[in-house]
């Protein structure tokens, strides 16, 4: 039986047009500025998403890590979500490798943050406090889509308060197509964005950071400070780019299906689903199924996270077939049988 695999969409392989692309990249050295398709990626990324300038970088943590680098200096501040990447998930870089003082905030059940709540952790200009920089959000969370109306209110926030706005956009792409809006729609309230094409959009590795083109020549050297200066990376660059070119209408594919996994699961007595909004899935099962679930589906070659707060989160992408859903929801029915 073939394996299912819903622990993330990072798990996604290259097709063979997008290893094909990748034989066929032009290559450079991108330490010295001269790699053809990082650059050509860069360029693509800048204009797709309405920034004037990107950098690629080997990961969505450091992307995050550089923005925070380049937003804050030693002694600052930055606001963020209490569950978001950027501070529970990214190893406290900011704090280790930059000084920089993070001040978490409990999220929305959306994913947003109360803007009055932290509005009151804003430090005034007094030296016995770090410097509040910067407001951190992430879109999509937990699959959830922040609203547009948010982001207006986020962006008019930030500007009263002297604030820059950073989005980890790990799946903008996943909001925008599930909003039916164009990704500039996102990305235009923001001073700068982290992408990750290793995600939904099926590249075997790297991210991008967007922002101004000051802002991205200072993250570059912070790129090479951390180790992200590569060489012929335009190997992966050129996966980039056919993700771009080519997997971000598909997402649409992901979301349906897992609206339909949360149909047949939700059918299922004793369990309950979140509301889907993109590619994730978050069911509660009775207490005492969870400790056996993971190893339950591993045994049917169906890969999943370990159950969180009560949840099993099961993420689609690329390499989910639509006729794996029937047999997910199969297996769960047998488990809770």
């Amino acid at each position: 039986m073939q394996e299912i695999d819903l622990r993330s969409d990072t798990v996604t392989r290259p097709t063979d047009a997008m290893r094909e692309a990748m034989a066929g990249a032009e290559l450079g050295d991108d330490v010295f500025g001269d790699d053809p398709s990082v650059i050509g990626l860069e360029i693509m990324a800048a204009e797709m998403l309405g920034m004037e300038a990107a950098l690629f970088a080997p990961s969505g943590t450091q992307t995050n890590l550089i923005a925070l680098l380049t937003h804050c200096a030693r002694g600052d501040e930055y606001i963020v979500g209490q569950q978001a990447h950027t501070y529970l998930f990214e190893g406290g870089g900011g704090a280790v490798l930059g000084s920089i003082q993070p001040q978490p905030i409990d999220q929305e059940p959306d994913g947003s943050l109360d803007l009055g709540r932290v509005e009151a952790l804003i430090k005034p200009d007094d030296y016995h406090f770090a410097r509040t920089r910067l407001l951190c959000l992430e879109n999509t969370t937990w699959g959830k889509i922040l609203p547009i109306e948010y982001l207006e209110q986020a962006r008019k926030f930030t500007n009263e308060h002297g604030l820059m706005l950073h989005l980890d956009g790990a799946r903008i792409f996943n909001a925008a197509v599930a909003s039916g809006v164009p990704v500039t729609g996102i990305t235009g309230y923001f001073d700068s964005v982290s992408v990750c094409l290793s995600k939904g959009l099926g590249a075997p590795v790297g991210s991008l950071l967007l922002g101004d083109k000051d802002f991205i020549r200072q993250g570059k050297r912070w790129r090479k400070m951390l180790g992200g200066g590569m060489r012929q990376s335009g190997l992966l660059a050129a996966a980039g780019i056919y993700a771009l070119e080519n997997h971000v209408d598909r997402l649409a594919e992901d979301h349906e299906n897992a609206n339909l996994m949360a149909q047949g699961l939700g059918v299922i007595p004793g369990v309950e689903v979140d509301p889907v909004q993109t590619n994730m899935v978050l069911a509660s099962i009775p207490e005492e199924s969870l400790t056996g679930v993971v190893e339950y589906m591993r045994e049917r070659n169906i890969l999943l996270m370990g159950a969180s707060g009560g949840k099993v989160r099961l993420v689609t992408h690329l390499d989910i077939a639509r006729g794996a859903i029937e047999t997910v929801v199969d297996a769960f029915k047998g488990y809770l049988s």
